[in-house]
């Protein structure tokens, strides 16, 4: 666990805006798993991929990953590309080959039509499925430089709206079943 924190942190380093982002998520995403009824979601296996889902990103240049403005379409395609050197990265380590399944697919949306293999519905790893939904509850209630945080209220909405298009609607669901109070205090104690 001490490793993979470690490279959690060295990857977030690089993005200081994002604080504890990767700890969030995963305290989302565990709580989420379980409101789901997957306890095998919370092993620390699929942790150890809520936490390094970015680490693909060391492989992005600096100048793409911190650009204010709208990326090219070549700048967008080394971007694209981060979940999959991601996989390579932590794949050839034989107690992250759960991880490299959520860091490969954490980008997938449930229509289909996510990168980097356009996989859709249940073709997506189900960890993956519920990071997705930790992931943006955690971007949207976090300030970020170009948009304050927005309520949690707003956020679930939000979320609801991606249900069966971005979103598997059970993950979605799952996070309903679980209250403010709960997700709040995982935000607080993550930061």
């Amino acid at each position: 666990m001490a490793t993979v924190r470690a490279l959690s942190n060295a990857v977030e380093a690089r993005d200081a805006y994002t604080g504890k982002h990767a700890e969030r998520v995963a305290a989302y995403g565990i709580a989420i798993a379980r409101a789901l009824g997957l306890p095998r979601l919370d092993a620390p296996e699929i942790e150890f991929g809520f936490l390094l889902h970015d680490i693909g990103k060391v492989a992005v240049p600096d100048s793409i990953l911190y650009k204010p403005g709208p990326l090219t379409v070549e700048e967008r395609g080394l971007m694209v590309r981060h979940p999959v050197v991601g996989s390579e990265i932590v794949s050839g380590i034989e107690f992250l080959a759960e991880a490299a399944k959520v860091v490969r697919s954490h980008h997938e949306r449930w229509d289909g039509t996510g990168y980097p293999a356009g996989l859709a519905g249940e073709e997506i790893p189900v960890a993956a499925r519920v990071f997705a939904v930790a992931d943006v509850l955690d971007a949207l209630t976090t300030d970020r430089p170009y948009r304050p945080r927005m309520p949690l209220a707003k956020a679930r909405r939000i979320i609801v709206e991606g249900s069966g298009s971005q979103f598997d609607p059970h993950v979605v669901n799952a996070l309903d079943v679980i209250d403010d109070a709960t997700i709040e205090r995982i935000g607080r104690e993550a930061r």
